[in-house]
């Protein structure tokens, strides 16, 4: 054999695939592209007649193991994994309408998504309106000749609001609506988006679905067809996932089911010690029978999720001086972590809104949005105690 030089051997020596190594978990394919034994083999790839991987920006193994879990998880026939959630808003709101079109959404949204819609799609010639929990109660008078697609939250950022998902999935299937809802707060665990009959659902799973803070990714999930019309936005506009993060949020859904067990189960003990707290004025969890929509998320969720939002006195102000205080709960934005985690929303996720966008979300300054992590309970309430003693 030809001696070669030290940089080809480099490059090249060992790289074969040992097949005596038959890993537990799915490898790390971290690659952008992948090897074809001839041109014969690309043509036939590029006809569609041969499972064989070209370019990660369009499918890796490990990426597509992570979306067949997640299609599994939503009950879903596909699914699509992005570089955030943001990134999988974005394909679908810059994939689906037309310029011409409507987009018909909750004036109640995460901020990000927001913004996403009123500084960016209208610049694409989307007419976008937005309508109050109020007006979505009756979705089927909302929805107009130009409406193509429906976009809600539930339950909703930071106020857990909920919609009548079912209802909203009716009116737009029958007028051929696309309904997106957002079900990151809620997680497929607790809700079920589709099978209340809605098209698309759409998460950033950089929060339950990975569950510990060190992924950042979105995924959404529906019928194939859809799902392949945005596999080709999401191509364009390259939002792919890494697949050592893909690799990552796998292996956090494997315990996705037990984790949100205990979400549920402690979120519903803060939020009724909030409820009785004095320094407490109003406490947003769907699980509790004072939230106006306790009935509504009861019918639609198996689980109210780890999200608590409590309003103190004193406004901003009052509401600072709590978050200061905290000490095992953390500052920081995001959620659906191991680790309990706090924010204020009109410094976080509803900066930049006016007064007007505020009351329509229904955000207040006083707010506190908790992200209820796996402690033990009894050390979040006491945390919590300590810190209203502001």
């Amino acid at each position: 054999m030809t001696r070669r030089g030290v940089s080809t051997e480099l490059i090249h020596r060992g790289e074969e695939r040992p097949p005596q190594a038959e890993s537990v978990n799915v490898p790390i394919y971290e690659t952008t592209t992948f090897l074809f034994e001839s041109a014969e083999e690309v043509r036939l790839y590029q006809e569609g007649r041969a499972e064989k991987y070209l370019y990660s920006r369009y499918a890796n193994p490990t990426v597509v193991v992570t979306e067949q879990k997640l299609a599994a998880l939503d009950a879903a026939e596909a699914a699509l994994v992005f570089a955030s959630g943001m990134a999988a808003a974005s394909t679908i709101l810059l994939g689906l309408p037309n310029p011409g079109d409507e987009l018909l959404c909750s004036s109640a949204l995460y901020g990000g998504t927001f913004h996403l819609i009123n500084d960016i799609v209208r610049r694409f010639g989307v007419a976008v309106r937005f309508a109050t929990l109020e007006e979505l109660r009756e979705p089927e008078r909302l929805i107009g000749d130009r409406t193509r697609v429906c976009w809600v939250e539930s339950p909703i950022n930071p106020t857990l609001r909920c919609v009548d998902v079912r209802r909203v999935a009716a009116a737009c299937r029958s007028r051929g609506v696309i309904s997106v809802v957002d079900n990151t707060f809620a997680s497929p665990v607790n809700q079920r988006p589709l099978e209340l009959g809605v098209d698309l659902a759409m998460q950033s799973a950089t929060k339950y679905l990975n569950g510990h803070s060190d992924v950042t990714a979105g995924v959404v999930s529906g019928s194939a067809v859809l799902v392949k019309r945005l596999d080709l936005t999401r191509r364009y506009l390259g939002g792919v996932l890494d697949p050592l993060a893909a690799y990552n949020l796998a292996r956090g859904l494997k315990t996705l089911p037990v984790r949100m067990a205990r979400h549920n189960e402690s979120a519903l003990a803060v939020a009724r010690f909030l409820e009785g707290h004095a320094a407490v004025g109003r406490v947003y969890y769907p699980g509790l029978p004072s939230h106006p929509d306790h009935e509504i998320a009861r019918s639609q969720m198996s689980g109210f999720g780890g999200m608590v939002c409590f309003e103190v006195h004193g406004g901003l102000e009052g509401a600072s001086r709590v978050f200061d205080r905290l000490g095992l709960i953390r500052r920081a934005t995001s959620l659906g972590s191991v680790d309990s985690l706090a924010s204020l929303p009109v410094l976080t996720s509803h900066w930049n809104y006016s007064r007007e966008e505020m009351e329509r979300a229904g955000v207040t300054p006083g707010m506190v949005r908790l992200s209820v992590g796996l402690e033990d309970t009894a050390d979040l309430v006491a945390d919590l105690d300590q810190a209203l003693a502001a």
